[in-house]
């Protein structure tokens, strides 16, 4: 990882050195407050901050869900929306958005549209980490095929709404994910249409 203005450098027990990604803190109406170090800002009782949620559709309207690679600290092997993650702090959440879908997943969005924001409280039962977040919510097209980063994705799929509906009812997904979804479903509807069933 490159060492930004977003990220800084402490020493390992070997003394090599290595990034630390802040985050952006925000108040209840998204107004940044300060920054925080990622981890520590999802410990309990978790620090408000800012965040970004994508959900990308194929032409056909299916969303595209990833699931979270094991490795990755913070629910490993749920299923989740297209992207989500953190802006650098300074870092505009729509740059934010599409530099990680193209981090993950290895594509860049056709279209890419803001779909408001939603501010939650989701504890993590299986790590005992808190999500606390003003999310950022962005919709849009995926026409290019995936390249997914291992490292970051498990796995991936394209779903209807009654697809969704039954891999919801059979597999874990992120704890944020219906509130995400829910919030962003008046854009979705617009960008997908009535037919989609969204």
């Amino acid at each position: 990882m490159p060492i930004t203005p977003a990220t800084a450098v402490s020493r390992s027990s070997d003394d090599s050195p290595e990034a630390v990604i802040l985050l952006e803190l925000v108040d209840e109406d998204g107004n940044t407050i300060g920054t925080a170090e990622k981890l520590s800002a999802h410990q309990a009782p978790g620090r408000l901050h800012r965040a970004f949620s994508v959900f990308l559709f194929d032409e056909r309207g299916r969303l595209l869900l990833q699931q979270r690679a094991l490795g990755k600290y913070h629910s490993p092997g749920v299923w989740s929306n297209t992207c989500c993650g953190h802006p650098y702090p300074g870092e505009a959440p729509f740059a934010a958005a599409a530099r990680r879908t193209f981090e993950e997943l290895g594509v860049s969005p056709a279209l890419l549209g803001e779909a408001g924001t939603v501010r939650y409280n989701h504890p993590d039962p299986a790590s005992g980490l808190v999500e606390q977040e003003y999310n950022h919510l962005f919709v849009g097209l995926v026409r290019d095929p995936l390249r997914p980063d291992p490292e970051e994705v498990g796995d991936t799929v394209f779903v209807t709404p009654a697809e969704l509906a039954e891999r919801h009812e059979a597999a874990p997904f992120s704890a944020w994910f219906m509130t995400v979804l829910d919030a962003a479903r008046p854009a979705i509807r617009e960008l997908t249409g009535d037919s989609t069933g969204w």
